[in-house]
C-alpha cells in the first residue's frame, strides 16, 4: 500500500468555464539574471505599483510573485540576489489593486510549517477580498533546504511537498484542522482569521518534471508549468489528465502555460521600432492572439505572458495594449 498522502477531497477552480484568461509574473520583484531586464535593476517601488495597477485595470486575471528566502553564493551569478518576500509583496498588492488575483508563483511550501503558512495565506485572502491563488512548488536550491529544513530536507522535498499541500488544504478548509502526517502532526489548534473563498483558495502546482506532473494531477486545482516547451505541452497535459483520471476520477483542472516573450505592435506588419531580441514574438494583436490560441487549443485556459521592453513605462504601455487589443481575441480550445 502506498504511503502517499490522500489528496484533498475537493477541487477549487478559478478560471470561469469556457474562458481563457491571462496573467503575469510581476517584474522587478524577482531579478534572476536569467530573465531580468536592465531597467528592472533600477526600478522603484512606485514603478512596481504602477505596473500592478495598470495590469489590474487592463484585466489581468492574476499577478504572480516569486519565492526564495536566500540565494547561496554559487547561484548569485545565475539567479541574482533580489527576490522580494512573497507574502509581504502580495499583501502590498492587495492594497493597491481591486480585481486581479494574487498568485504565489511559486511558494516553496515544504520550507514552512503548514499552520504558519495557513495563517499567512488565509489572512492574505481575507485582506484581498478573496483574491488569493496559492501556487506551490518543491523548490530547487539545495542550500535553502539545508538551512531551513536540515541535511535531508532537499532530498526529501518531493514527499514533503505532497504532505504540505494536503496539510495546507486541511488548514484552509477547517478552522480546527486535524493532520497526522509523517512530518507534521497537529490537532486542536484554531487557525483564524478564515479565508474568504470557500471552501478554500485554489492550489496551483508548479513544475514540469515527472514528479511535478504527478503532484499536479493528484493534489492540485491547477497547473503552473515551469520551462515546458510548446512542442511538449500537449503531451504533458495528457500525462496529467491520465494520472488525474486514475487518482481523482478525472476531476477538472485549471491548466496554464508560460507563453513566449511578447511585444505587441498597434497594427499587423509593424515592427517594434528597436533592436528587439530574436526570441521575442513581435506582431499585431491578431498575430499574437493566433499564436496564443494555439496554446488554448491544447487545453490551456490560463496564459502567463511576459513583455520584453526597455522601461517601466513601456511595460505599462504593452500591458494596456495587450488587455485592450489581444485579450478580446483569446478563445477557449
Amino acid at each position: 500500500m502506498s504511503d502517499r498522502p490522500a489528496p484533498p477531497t475537493d477541487v477549487v477552480l478559478s478560471v470561469p468555464d469556457g474562458q481563457v484568461v491571462w496573467g503575469m509574473q510581476l517584474p522587478i520583484q524577482s531579478q534572476s539574471s536569467l530573465y531580468v531586464s536592465a531597467w528592472e535593476t533600477t526600478a522603484s517601488i512606485d514603478d512596481l505599483a504602477e505596473i500592478a495597477v495598470a495590469a489590474d485595470q487592463a484585466g489581468a486575471f492574476y499577478l504572480g510573485v516569486c519565492d526564495h528566502t536566500a540565494i547561496p553564493d554559487r547561484l548569485v551569478d545565475a539567479m541574482g540576489s533580489v527576490w522580494y518576500d512573497t507574502v509581504a509583496t502580495l499583501g502590498f498588492l492587495a492594497g493597491i489593486t481591486s480585481s486581479t488575483r494574487l498568485l504565489s508563483h511559486v511558494l516553496v511550501l515544504a520550507q514552512r510549517h503548514p499552520l504558519r503558512a495557513a495563517k499567512e495565506l488565509a489572512t492574505l485572502d481575507l485582506l484581498s477580498g478573496g483574491r488569493l491563488i496559492i501556487g506551490i512548488g518543491a523548490g530547487h536550491v539545495t542550500e535553502e533546504f539545508d538551512v531551513l529544513g536540515g541535511p535531508d530536507a532537499f532530498a526529501d522535498r518531493g514527499r514533503a511537498t505532497d504532505e504540505a499541500v494536503v496539510a495546507l488544504a486541511t488548514c484552509l478548509t477547517n478552522e480546527v484542522p486535524d493532520h497526522q502526517g509523517e512530518r507534521w502532526q497537529f490537532s486542536g489548534m484554531h487557525v483564524a482569521p478564515r479565508p474568504v473563498q470557500s471552501p478554500r483558495p485554489p492550489l496551483w502546482i508548479g513544475g514540469s518534471s515527472g514528479p511535478a506532473l504527478r503532484r499536479t494531477a493528484i493534489y492540485g486545482d491547477g497547473w503552473l508549468p515551469q520551462g515546458t516547451r510548446r512542442k511538449d505541452l500537449k503531451g504533458q497535459i495528457d500525462t496529467i489528465r491520465e494520472i488525474r483520471a486514475e487518482h481523482r476520477g478525472g476531476a477538472p483542472l485549471d491548466i496554464g502555460t508560460i507563453a513566449e516573450p511578447l511585444y505587441v505592435t498597434e497594427s499587423e506588419g509593424q515592427d517594434a521600432g528597436w533592436d528587439i531580441p530574436g526570441y521575442v514574438m513581435v506582431g499585431g494583436p491578431e498575430r499574437i492572439a493566433t499564436s496564443l490560441n494555439e496554446l488554448a487549443a491544447m487545453g490551456v485556459n490560463k496564459l502567463q505572458i511576459a513583455f520584453r521592453v526597455r522601461s517601466s513605462a513601456e511595460f505599462i504601455e504593452q500591458t494596456q495594449r495587450f488587455g485592450e487589443l489581444v485579450a478580446p481575441l483569446l478563445s477557449a480550445g
